[in-house]
């Protein structure tokens, strides 16, 4: 069974410009994933998918396997990851070796651990047709968020109703954006990261739950690496 982790980073970033190469505890972003996914042994190979010189040259010194500079147009704003996935997948199962799952790892989810990939990768073997996808818990459950119309709040989804007990209602779950594992023929087929039957990894932890997006989020990074736990 051979994993291809891909670790998509572009150059552009307008909420938080050059994230992805700006240090973070002393070593540029991108590099805590590229370090954390050349420790698990069940990749066949990291492939780092960008349109950045900067990134490239970064990720090539990690050790990251960097075959060419992507696209323009998959590198905008608009691109989607599961382009970006198929452009990857493509080019290595042609060029380098077929292979059985994708791994994708994006480098502002600089906090997950060794653990938590391999985790997810056993899960991902027990049944490679399906799906994995980090979440995490919700604090805010659906039937509690409202929607503001003609000035006035209304109830985003019908059935909300006040008297429910917070306590009495189904857990719920975010996408983190940490950790995909999707069937590499699924993938190539579908052209979606989700199948029928996608599996969760739940991740608990704050920290490995992180999704660096803005400057409050690099803030929130640096107290975690300074080991301020109160945030």
């Amino acid at each position: 069974m051979k994993i291809l982790a891909l670790i998509p980073a572009r150059g552009g970033s307008k909420r938080l410009p050059r994230k992805n190469v700006r240090p973070l505890g002393g070593k540029p972003l991108i590099q805590w994933t590229i370090e954390v996914a050349t420790s698990i042994s069940g990749i066949c190979d990291i492939l780092v998918s960008t349109d950045d010189y900067e990134i490239g040259l970064i990720a090539r010194n990690a050790g990251a396997f960097v075959p060419w500079y992507r696209p323009s147009k998959l590198a905008t704003d608009t691109a989607s990851s599961v382009d970006v996935a198929l452009h990857a997948l493509t080019y290595y199962s042609k060029t380098i070796s077929p292979v059985d799952g994708l791994l994708i790892l994006q480098p502002t989810s600089p906090f997950r651990t060794t653990t938590t990939i391999k985790a997810g990768i056993n899960k991902f073997l027990s049944n490679p047709e399906q799906s994995i996808i980090g979440v995490t818990p919700t604090s805010d459950h659906p039937f509690s968020s409202f929607k503001i119309k003609n000035g006035f709040l209304e109830p985003f989804n019908k059935k909300n109703d006040s008297r429910f007990q917070s306590q009495s209602l189904s857990p719920t779950y975010s996408i983190n954006g940490s950790l995909y594992i999707v069937p590499s023929n699924f993938l190539l087929e579908k052209q979606s990261l989700y199948t029928p039957n996608t599996r969760p990894l739940i991740i608990n932890d704050s920290r490995e739950s992180l999704d660096i997006d803005t400057l409050e989020d690099w803030q929130l990074a640096e107290k975690f690496i300074m080991g301020i736990n109160e945030y």
